[in-house]
């Protein structure tokens, strides 16, 4: 199944664990301070959110284009090259933003996240690599929590550090990414043996090439909607959620970063406790969408709430949305041969990057329209109550999706058996 031998496969998921837990800390701690950052260069609330929304979306439009390429060459190269590539970018990128005197610097800067971070795609490649169909749910779940546990500790830190300076949460976020880099460097060993990997092709390689892969199966073209919806809700966070905090219960960079240490919490325990069990009674279908329908309820109940209190009560039923990811992540891997799954990875997250791109800018705009002396929209919670209603549909969508996952499962040539 892939060429890590038996004693370093526990150690090669660590790493990949690991890696993920660094990169998303590194993320996590620059969430609380940089729509202030935005705001101190802007001088104005409104145009902040209006700023974030756009840096948001750079940085997925760079994943868009970037993904799939970076799929195909680890379907090319091997996952490891890819991945030590790509994280020491991403340290360098947060010392370019660490020094950024102006919106122009910054932007280029998440231009650059953008492209580095397409190494997620190899992460969840590596992860196909070496586990079985049958536990792949799992293992992503793992991915999950990983992911979910540096955003505890990464908005944690990044809230106490941006009380000491907006640039600090900038410097210990590189420093995390270099971490990971020379763990890596002498830890990671190769998941893809050379008789597996394909020819990097452009055809395949650009985002339009990708997406391809996406309709050679009814059900896969299907899921890759729902993936879209559940992407589409969830950069409702990234572009309004600090700016929303602050404004309707006037919480602080720190109290910020410690709620979404919470939220971090609470899908770690989801994604790292849960999905197994849950998937191994109900399957990967029905846990998918109570995934999606939980998040619906919860995300509604947040853009109601009028106190900060309603609102944390809000996260403990949006926390089971972390059903959702692993097991449409497992449910369009089984569709695909083994050749295929960093292609489908990068079109994977071409997909989430297209909803990166629209839905920042969406959401941005909403709260943009909600606020003020004169707002449009005269209530301060549209923006999570029309996320509600995307991730509504996706679990009904979701539910109509994966109504042939139990369909033969494809061989490394790709023909059902």
């Amino acid at each position: 199944m892939s060429v890590v031998p038996a004693p370093r496969h526990k150690a090669a998921i660590a790493f990949i664990l690991l890696t993920a837990l660094l990169d998303v800390m590194s993320m996590g701690i620059v969430i609380p301070v940089l729509p202030q950052l935005i705001e101190t260069l802007t001088g104005s609330t409104s145009e902040a959110s209006l700023w974030n929304g756009v840096f948001v979306a750079l940085w997925a439009a760079m994943q868009f284009l970037c993904s799939p390429v970076i799929g195909s060459l680890s379907d090319r190269f091997g996952r490891r090259p890819v991945i030590l590539i790509s994280v020491a970018g991403l340290a360098i990128d947060y010392v370019l933003m660490a020094l950024a005197p102006d919106l122009w610097w910054l932007a280029l800067g998440r231009i650059l996240a953008g492209v580095t971070s397409s190494s997620f795609t190899s992460t969840f490649a590596y992860m196909a690599d070496i586990t079985p169909p049958q536990e792949r749910a799992r293992g992503y779940g793992l991915i999950g929590a990983a992911f979910s546990a540096g955003f505890v500790a990464g908005p944690l830190i990044g809230g106490v550090l941006g009380e000491v300076s907006l640039r600090a949460p900038f410097w210990a976020a590189a420093a995390l990414s270099a971490m990971a880099f020379f763990y890596g460097l002498f830890v990671l060993p190769e998941s893809l043996p050379a008789e597996k990997r394909m020819a990097f092709s452009w055809k395949r390689a650009n985002p339009f090439g990708a997406l391809k892969l996406l309709r050679s199966h009814p059900e896969l073209s299907s899921l890759a909607i729902v993936n879209f919806l559940l992407y589409f809700a969830h950069h409702l966070f990234s572009a309004v959620f600090v700016l929303y905090a602050g404004d309707r219960y006037g919480w602080s960079a720190w109290q910020v970063g410690t709620l979404l240490a919470l939220v971090g919490l609470l899908d770690m325990g989801v994604q790292g406790m849960l999905v197994g069990p849950v998937v191994k009674k109900l399957g990967d279908r029905t846990t998918m969408v109570i995934g999606l329908s939980f998040g619906a309820v919860g995300i509604l109940a947040m853009g109601l709430a009028n106190n900060g209190w309603l609102f944390i009560a809000a996260m403990f039923p949006n926390a089971l949305w972390g059903l959702a990811m692993p097991t449409i992540q497992s449910l369009m891997t089984r569709r695909v041969s083994e050749t295929e799954q960093g292609q489908l990875q990068g079109a994977n997250n071409s997909v989430g990057a297209i909803a990166g791109i629209a839905s920042p800018l969406f959401f941005g705009w909403v709260y943009s329209v909600s606020i003020g002396p004169q707002p449009v929209l005269p209530f301060i919670g549209s923006a999570f109550v029309i996320g509600a209603a995307v991730l509504g549909g996706a679990a009904v969508m979701g539910w109509l999706a994966g109504r042939n996952a139990d369909a033969p499962l494809l061989d490394k040539g790709g023909i059902a058996h």
